[in-house]
């Protein structure tokens, strides 16, 4: 991991993502990408008035200034930091972004209150997990460690979700953390027997692995909801965070094949890192 890109709006909770970023940028000796998008119109960047110049030049160098003042931490006094200031409010940037200067992650701040749905919907941390395309790491709170020695990949075991599974493992293998896979199985008909289970992740493993070394380190629980089941044996087995694939079609609640359930993040309080499938 060498750069880290943090799309900045000022909030209490993109200091959050920064503070957590700059950890992990002097445990990796990685670089943090600053990003913040302005909100300007084409009409006031192409304009050719001079009242409207002058006006479009004094918020371009206030939004500049308050990125400066915002990015004065202590904390990121040992931290190479590299702003960014984009015209446009536009999120798949962060993609155009992350070319560019070869970034490995994107870590935002959010809250949320009553699920998953409303813990992103309408709020720049989904629109950035929706466009990127790289994994995205959402914090809630002031992360005290960013130590992720156990971590928790929710999985389906669909061949979809090999590619997320192999960035992950690679991702958090180098850091010597210990991968564990969480199957949740449902009642009614999403219920799936024991061997049928056991046959989809046979197959998933030989594909993505070449072969069942990882069978061991499989979770079978068994729930009424899928985020039920994922905190719940994310807490049983100490996970210091938990992975997901997403689609990023549709937002964070329609992670793989049907919806990994709107209240993960939220009830959670361990940090999330998302994977585009």
């Amino acid at each position: 991991m060498k750069k880290i890109i943090i799309p900045i709006d000022f909030s209490e909770h993109s200091e959050y993502a920064l503070k957590t970023a700059a950890k992990l940028a002097e445990k990796h000796n990685a670089e943090l990408l600053a990003l913040h998008m302005l909100e300007m119109s084409d009409i006031m960047l192409s304009t050719t008035d001079g009242i409207q110049n002058q006006k479009t030049m004094f918020f371009l160098q206030l939004a500049e200034q308050k990125f400066k003042d915002f990015l004065n931490k202590d904390y990121l006094n040992d931290v190479k930091v590299t702003p960014i200031i984009k015209h446009f409010k536009v999120f798949s940037e962060v993609n155009d972004v992350a070319k560019k200067y070869d970034a490995d992650l994107v870590v935002m701040g959010s809250h949320g209150t009553n699920g998953f749905t409303e813990y992103f919907v309408g709020s720049n941390t989904e629109r950035v997990v929706r466009n990127s395309n790289l994994p995205v790491l959402v914090v809630k709170n002031d992360m005290m460690d960013v130590n992720f020695n156990v971590v928790a990949f929710a999985c389906d075991f669909s061949e979809e979700s090999i590619n997320s599974y192999l960035k992950a493992k690679e991702m958090f293998g180098k850091q010597g953390a210990k991968v564990y896979l969480i199957h949740v199985n449902l009642p009614n008909e999403r219920f799936k027997s024991s061997l049928e289970i056991e046959k989809k992740v046979v197959n998933f493993f030989a594909k993505a692995d070449s072969n069942l070394d990882k069978m061991e380190d499989v979770f079978y629980v068994s729930d009424y909801t899928i985020e039920n089941g994922v905190l719940n044996c994310a807490n049983k087995i100490g996970a210091d965070l938990i992975l997901v694939p997403t689609h990023g079609r549709k937002g964070l609640a329609h992670f793989f094949q049907g919806s990994i359930g709107e209240d993960v993040a939220n009830h959670a309080t361990l940090p999330v890192m998302t994977f585009k499938i």
